[in-house]
Order: structure tokens, then C-alpha cells, then sequence
């Protein structure tokens, strides 16, 4: 396994300049946001495929630096009924056939949500029983079976085309794939392109086990993010992990992300990344820095640090 970044942490970075401070971190691979919700700040689909003369440019560059491009993220809602949907499928589209023009084998991105039926116009994650109310079978038969299934298939067959060989999905809450089960569900509809993106962080959150995921998935895990979170003692056991606060309010929280090494400790970790190896994965593993305790500095510091100590080589 290598290490590799989330570059959007460095989003008010040109790319150069980007691309200089991941190798001054030690770091020689990068992951960048290329449409969805991400920034785009350094691999803006749209841009780059409409201006052959900076695509070039931008080609050229990475070699120059020796810095590989680990993935290209598009994490979005793609799924999402209106001007996001669209949105983000264009963005996805475009994504995928900038990967093409790079040679980048592998996409991130989240599954999408939809709607629970046909005129309703906002996302609905159902994580209750369909066993009770009775409107819960038809909203999730209609999510997977006329939404989703039907939107992954196209976008594959468009992969294929672009010479993409893996979509790893990220295990977000609030999307339609968030956990082994639905990554299985959606893997078994569509085909092998599709695979996990092991986001740790959102299983921690949910009260899942990261370490029995990947024994699950094994042979699906196509990417790791390295990120961790922290389950905040006292709070959780008052209110659960159910969380609607804003991140910035860390301190009245349930859970929050947090630098690597400041939810579970370097055991942890290292075993995490050992039943990983073990289970088939060898690839990158892409630290997202996302915690608010702390200076942004302070977070890769840190997490570069703990990852450094726990990654099988």
C-alpha cells in the first residue's frame, strides 16, 4: 500500500503549488475532486476536456513532479430528482471521460440517493424497518430497482468505453450504498467494475466494525480513504449516533471526525490495514482530512504520522 491525498484540503493551492506541498509531505500520489460536490480545484472536468492546450499542461506537470494521479473523485448525487441530478451526472460523465484522456484506471465516487417516488423532489435516505409504515417496501423497490440500477448500468457501459477498470463507492450516510450490504446490492446488480471505496470513518459512525467490513468485501475493496472518527463519550450514550448537528458544533456532537489516530488508536489501525492486505487490497490509501479540532496542518501532521506507522507496505 502507498499513501496518497485528498488534494481539495489544499483547494486555495494552485496545482503546482499543490502538487509541491504533497511532496514536501513525503506523499507521491494525489486524488482530486473532478465534479460533484467536490471543489474541482485542481481537475476540473468541464475545463480541462473543453481546452486541449491545458490538458496537455496539466499532463506534462505530473510528470514533471512525479506525482501519480491515485484516482479521480466525483462524489455526488447524481441520483438526485432535478438540476442536481443533472448536474452531477453531466459532472460524472465528464469525470469519467477525463480519466480517459489521463490514463487514470480507477474512480471514487458515492452511489447517489433518490427520491422515494416519482414526484417527490428530495432525497430520501430510509434507514427505518419497511416493515412499518407501509409506504417503505415501494420507496425502496423504486430507489434500487428504477432509479439506481437502471442509472449504474449506463454510466458502467460509458466507463468501459473510457478504459476505467474500477468505481469505487464510498459508504456514505445518506446514500443509497452505505455499507457492505448495499455495496453487494449494487455490485450484484450492475457487475464487478463497481467496488468499495472503505471509508472507516462512516462505519465507526454508524456503529459498524471497519475490520469485519473489509472481511466481507473481500475482493471488492478498490480504494481506501484513510480517515478516522471519534464516537464522543458521554454525548453518544445520552442521545445515540443519529447526528443532525452542523460539524462545526463539535462540541455538542455525537461523533466528529477526527485526524487518524484521535477516534482509534495505532492497534487499530494497524490491524485494520493488515486484515485489509490480507483480505486482497494493495493500492492506495488517500488521506481525507476533515477534522475540525484541530489546524488543518496539525490534522495531516498527525494523521501522516499515525498512517505512516500503520500501512502495510
Amino acid at each position: 500500500m502507498e499513501l496518497a491525498i485528498c488534494t481539495d484540503v489544499f483547494s486555495s493551492l494552485s496545482v503546482e503549488d499543490m502538487l509541491d506541498k504533497v511532496k514536501s509531505l513525503g506523499i507521491h500520489a494525489v486524488e482530486m475532486t473532478a465534479g460533484g460536490w467536490g471543489s474541482c480545484a485542481h481537475a476540473p472536468a468541464e475545463k480541462l476536456l473543453h481546452d486541449e492546450k491545458r490538458l496537455e499542461e496539466f499532463r506534462r506537470l505530473f510528470e514533471k513532479k512525479g506525482i501519480e494521479i491515485a484516482a479521480l473523485n466525483c462524489s455526488g448525487n447524481q441520483l438526485s430528482p432535478g438540476e442536481m441530478g443533472e448536474r452531477h451526472t453531466a459532472g460524472a460523465y465528464e469525470t469519467a471521460v477525463l480519466a480517459g484522456r489521463l490514463g487514470v484506471k480507477k474512480l471514487v465516487m458515492m452511489s447517489g440517493l433518490p427520491a422515494g417516488a416519482p414526484t417527490d423532489m428530495t432525497p430520501n435516505w430510509i434507514t427505518s424497518t419497511v416493515s412499518w409504515p407501509d409506504y417503505m417496501p415501494e420507496c425502496v423497490r423504486y430507489q434500487w430497482e428504477d432509479v439506481a440500477i437502471p442509472w449504474w448500468k449506463k454510466f458502467v457501459e460509458h466507463c468501459e468505453k473510457q478504459g476505467i477498470e474500477r468505481i469505487a463507492i464510498e459508504e456514505f450516510p445518506s446514500q443509497l450504498v452505505y455499507n457492505p450490504a448495499t455495496l453487494w446490492q449494487l455490485r450484484d446488480a450492475v457487475g464487478p467494475m463497481i467496488g468499495m471505496n472503505m471509508d472507516p470513518s462512516h462505519l465507526i459512525v454508524m456503529g459498524a466494525d471497519p475490520i469485519a467490513g473489509l472481511r466481507n468485501l473481500e475482493g471488492a475493496v478498490y480504494h481506501i480513504h484513510g480517515k478516522d472518527a471519534r464516537v464522543e463519550r458521554g454525548l453518544c450514550d445520552v442521545n445515540g449516533l443519529l447526528e443532525t448537528r452542523a460539524v462545526t458544533e463539535s462540541s455538542q456532537r455525537s461523533w466528529n471526525y477526527v485526524a487518524v489516530g484521535c477516534g482509534k488508536d495505532l492497534q487499530w489501525w494497524r490491524e485494520f490495514f493488515s486484515v485489509a492486505r490480507m483480505t486482497g487490497y494493495d493500492g492506495y490509501v488517500s488521506l481525507e482530512m476533515e477534522d475540525l479540532t484541530m489546524s488543518v496542518m496539525a490534522g495531516l501532521e498527525t494523521s501522516i504520522e499515525a498512517l505512516g506507522q500503520s500501512i502495510s507496505r
